[in-house]
């Protein structure tokens, strides 16, 4: 017979709360406080009850980027042919949609007439870009039309963020997200991937430099390790270990909230919400995986 540790403490004769710790108990309250992401925000995900969740839909320009990023799913999709097509992928009278979620959009010369084609045929959905802001320029800026922009950086500074991405982009990085930070008819969100060993330190400076840049929100993901990136992660500094540790991917979250409103993925957030501080504390998540696939039909 299975016990939930309360009920095993009991029979032990120990009320609960001895069990606990200080440490548990402040992760527990810094998830229940925390808000879910603005990306998130209708994403099936959130929807434990949901067998089967999907993204968002999503249109895919292409799976080419400009940064070859030690960690990305999106080169691993291409190496194993298993890169979506261009087109949309997704349903009708659909409430967000991201531009997109493999390859960098900004690469392609298409992203003007797709961001308007996206906005006729939408009208009223969410539009989100996910890029790594390398290629944003306030002359492009100026021709797009976003709810939400998603900027990537793992890194504080030029050589780190060189030897993350293997592209020295870095300021163009930081001046993508002061163009966006400023721009408050939309939502401005630094997105960065937690990778203990590699970027434990960057995080908190991430964090305090997109809220001197005036940017909304950090959304702070974990990491997956797919099949091809192994090598290069462990070449890296990635713990693997640490990798896989909630309690760590928490603790770097919360460092990160000193500075700006940070918030974990939703998926995760709606899961970590049913634990009890204990098994928080001590839980570990799945961090390997082969190669991503989109789970949506094509229709565009």
């Amino acid at each position: 017979m299975k016990y939930s540790w309360e009920e095993f403490a009991r029979k032990m004769g120990v009320e609960p709360q001895i069990l606990e710790n200080e440490e548990a108990r402040l992760l527990k309250r810094f998830v229940d406080d925390l808000v879910y992401p603005s990306h998130c925000q209708f994403c099936q995900g959130l929807d434990l009850s949901n067998p089967n969740p999907v993204h968002h839909p999503s249109y895919e320009l292409t799976p080419a980027c400009n940064h070859d990023c030690i960690f990305c799913y999106s080169n691993v999709a291409v190496k194993l042919g298993k890169a979506p097509k261009p087109g949309y992928y997704g349903w009708e009278n659909p409430k967000a949609i991201t531009v997109s979620q493999y390859g960098e959009p900004l690469f392609s010369p298409r992203i003007v007439e797709v961001n308007r084609m996206l906005r006729e045929r939408f009208p009223e959905a969410r539009l989100d870009l996910q890029t790594n802001g390398s290629l944003l320029t306030e002359e492009l800026w100026q021709k797009l039309d976003f709810d939400l922009v998603m900027i990537s950086l793992d890194a504080a500074t030029r050589e780190k963020h060189l030897a993350i991405t293997n592209a020295d982009t870095f300021d163009n990085v930081v001046n993508a997200l002061r163009i966006v930070g400023r721009d408050k008819s939309v939502r401005s969100i630094v997105r960065t991937i937690f990778m203990p060993g590699i970027n434990d330190e960057d995080i908190p400076k991430i964090a305090e430099l997109a809220a001197s840049l005036g940017v909304d929100e950090m959304m702070l993901q974990p990491l997956t390790v797919h099949e091809l990136n192994v090598e290069r992660l462990r070449k890296a500094g990635l713990d693997f270990e640490r990798a896989e540790s909630i309690r760590e991917y928490l603790k770097a979250a919360m460092k990160a909230k000193e500075y700006i409103d940070v918030r974990i993925s939703g998926c995760q957030l709606a899961i970590y919400r049913t634990m009890d501080p204990l098994t928080l504390f001590s839980a570990r998540r799945i961090a390997r995986d082969v190669a991503p696939l989109v789970k949506r039909k094509r229709l565009l």
